[in-house]
């Protein structure tokens, strides 16, 4: 388990701010002449659940020197983020397309962020020390080198620098299968980057596709808890064995039908023993997008305030759960409501 005190710093997430459009289903934002847009980025999920959670949260990101930047920066700034370490260079934001209501994937999503400011970073254009100071926890997610090699390599220079500080650092391995195309697999890149992370989110299927650790052949269709349960503390040994760096490893399970009848529940492995957190179940949710994130901040924020394994997962899970009812990338719940909605 992490027993470091963060009290005295800061958290830093890295990664690309996005605007989601949300287009609907029929064609009615044609008519409407209207397109609702969401100010998002998996990091920035992150960061801002924790700056509403009051934990001191600073954002890393690139953004052109424009009127819309400014915009942005400012509706950061109300939520109690820390922009100062923002990057201006570059010419455009990136966006994605979402069709409302739907999953990170097939034909729902489009991206539109090629030769966006982040896109285009480089290694050596970034003071990492500078950018560092004050730092006790970095985050990012394998979001930010599916983008591009270059990108790819900067993020391996921010944890090389993030770690010779002792800064603890975490990772949440989101899977995009729309980017990886830049002749680099997900195995290829993360394989050289987990090295140097402490905390590990995600679930087995990732760990598959991403670190190349398998699980059972046909598990998803097993539908059996202690199935998925047993592989969670299997892969979760295995990426511990692999990389001797990682303390803590969480896996999440959401099994749901066109936002019906969803089932939610997550585990967490440190200390060589597994904690299960508390089912949850609804009949219709709002926004899929942001949940992985919510729960990735609410791991950030049981480890920060030295909870216990069990007070950190289930923190963490209610978290994630309580997002899905909200219409937006990143949560609006507090501590309070979120507590209030731990099930045991």
């Amino acid at each position: 388990m992490l027993e470091k005190n963060y009290s005295t710093g800061s958290v830093l997430s890295f990664g690309e701010l996005l605007l989601r459009i949300t287009p609907d289903a029929d064609g009615e934002w044609l008519r409407d002449n209207s397109l609702p847009v969401f100010v998002g980025g998996a990091e920035l999920n992150v960061a801002t659940a924790l700056a509403l959670w009051d934990v001191p949260t600073r954002y890393f990101t690139a953004l052109p020197q424009n009127g819309m930047s400014a915009q942005v920066i400012e509706f950061l700034k109300d939520k109690d983020i820390d922009t100062s370490s923002i990057l201006y260079h570059g010419k455009r934001i990136g966006l994605y397309f979402l069709t409302k209501g739907q999953d990170l994937k097939h034909d729902a999503l489009i991206y539109d962020r090629a030769h966006s400011a982040f896109a285009d970073l480089t290694t050596g254009l970034i003071d990492w020390d500078k950018v560092l100071d004050g730092i006790t926890w970095f985050h990012f997610s394998a979001i930010c080198p599916a983008i591009s090699q270059n990108v790819a390599d900067v993020c391996k220079e921010a944890l090389e620098a993030a770690s010779r500080k002792g800064i603890t650092i975490s990772v949440d391995l989101n899977h995009r299968a729309k980017l990886w195309q830049y002749g680099k697999t997900p195995q290829d890149v993360m394989t050289g980057l987990l090295p140097y992370c402490d905390v590990v989110m995600g679930n087995v299927w990732a760990a598959d596709t991403m670190l190349g650790i398998p699980v059972i052949p046909d598990i998803h269709e097993s539908g059996q808890k202690s199935v998925y349960l047993k592989e969670a503390q299997n892969t979760s040994q295995a990426i511990m064995q692999q990389y001797p760096k990682c303390k803590a490893v969480a896996n999440t399970f959401r099994f749901d039908a066109n936002n019906t009848n969803v089932k939610y529940y997550t585990v967490l492995y440190t200390d060589e023993k597994l904690y299960q957190s508390g089912e949850y179940e609804a009949e219709h949710i709002v926004d899929k997008v942001g949940s992985g994130d919510c729960y990735m901040a609410g791991l950030i924020y049981g480890f920060y305030n030295q909870y216990t394994p069990q007070q950190t997962i289930d923190f963490a899970t209610a978290a994630a759960f309580t997002k899905l009812f909200v219409n937006s990338d990143a949560t609006n719940k507090s501590v309070d409501e979120i507590e209030k909605a731990i099930k045991p």
